[in-house]
């Protein structure tokens, strides 16, 4: 792990036609580009369907997320 992968970075993203912010750790935002890669999907695919299933603010909800796929 570096330095970099602990800094914050905003991401705009559109979901459900509408845009949003995301601030996530590098490492994290690097991660789920890995998981759409890896489920063939796009990252706007993966993240709308992370925010369906939400009960959190939507970054936390990704970090969950990208936890529960590495444990598994």
């Amino acid at each position: 792990m570096t330095a970099d992968d602990e800094i914050l970075k905003k991401h705009s993203v559109v979901i459900a036609g509408h845009q949003t912010s995301i601030t996530l750790e590098n490492i994290f935002w690097s991660q789920l580009k890995i998981i759409a890669n890896l489920d063939g999907k796009s990252l706007k695919e993966l993240i709308t369907e992370i925010d369906d299933l939400r009960t959190t603010n939507l970054s936390s909800a990704i970090r969950v997320y990208i936890i529960k796929r590495i444990k598994n």
